[in-house]
């Protein structure tokens, strides 16, 4: 390859599936949001029998990995459509296939499932309205979703604003993180907030039960307690952990 192609192949835009293949971008994220949403989904499962729960997003493994000494009994199963993160789940989870909530479609059959885990997933997504719609497609009729994303009005963010700084979690480029603090890029293209993600989720045809804060792992040490503190309030939480049912 001469200079000049060289130069033009590291121009040209990076494809978004490139981007999450790429086993340097992260795939995980922190235990804490992982142990409080695990904990949610067995108390609404309590009293019913074993149930099939898809962790759509599975990344690496590591978030069902975290949840599955809370859900004894109930089968868990990993989808991804990255082949490099099922190869790292199927080290931590038995079951990990791959599926993609666009296109052709999840691999299960329309109302099979009991419960979805929708992690730190829909603030990627180009089109989160179809896959809400794959989602209600594959739950039962009074089926369990469980999903956790960042908090576009966290209460460091507010701040951030206020100081004309980019907020944590926003991204403008796939390159590089451009006016605003931390140094992983994630490919984040849709950020929530409180009332937006209700309104979303019950949109798609879902009720929602209840809405929860979580902690982020990327904060400093120093104010982590402040952060802790903050998941009293949902609203200025750093995560947004939301149960709905499917309508």
């Amino acid at each position: 390859m001469t200079t000049a192609q060289t130069d033009r192949a590291a121009a040209r835009p990076r494809d978004l599936r490139d981007f999450y293949e790429d086993p340097a971008v992260p795939v995980a994220s922190g235990t804490p949001r992982s142990l409080r949403q695990a904990r949610m989904l067995a108390t609404a499962l309590r009293t019913r029998p074993a149930q099939t729960i898809l962790d759509i997003g599975c990344g690496d493994g590591t978030a069902a990995a975290t949840a599955a000494p809370l859900l004894p009994g109930h089968r868990l199963v990993g989808v991804d459509w990255s082949q490099d993160a099922l190869r790292r789940a199927r080290t931590r989870i038995p079951y990990a296939v791959r599926g993609e909530l666009t296109g052709g479609g999840l691999p299960f059959g329309t109302g099979s499932v009991d419960a979805v885990l929708f992690s730190e997933v829909v603030e990627h997504l180009v089109d989160p309205d179809a896959a809400m719609d794959e989602i209600r497609r594959v739950l039962r009729p009074g089926g369990h979703l469980m999903l956790s994303t960042p908090n576009l009005a966290a209460w460091y963010n507010r701040a951030l604003l206020l100081a004309g700084v980019q907020p944590v979690f926003s991204e403008v480029s796939l390159r590089a993180i451009h006016g605003r603090p931390g140094r992983e890029v994630v490919g984040h293209l849709r950020l929530y907030t409180a009332r937006a993600l209700r309104e979303f989720v019950a949109a798609a045809g879902f009720t929602v039960v209840r809405l929860e804060g979580a902690p982020f792992h990327g904060v400093p040490r120093p104010l982590r307690p402040l952060d802790r503190l903050a998941c009293r309030r949902p609203s200025i939480a750093s995560i947004l952990l939301l149960h709905a049912r499917k309508t």
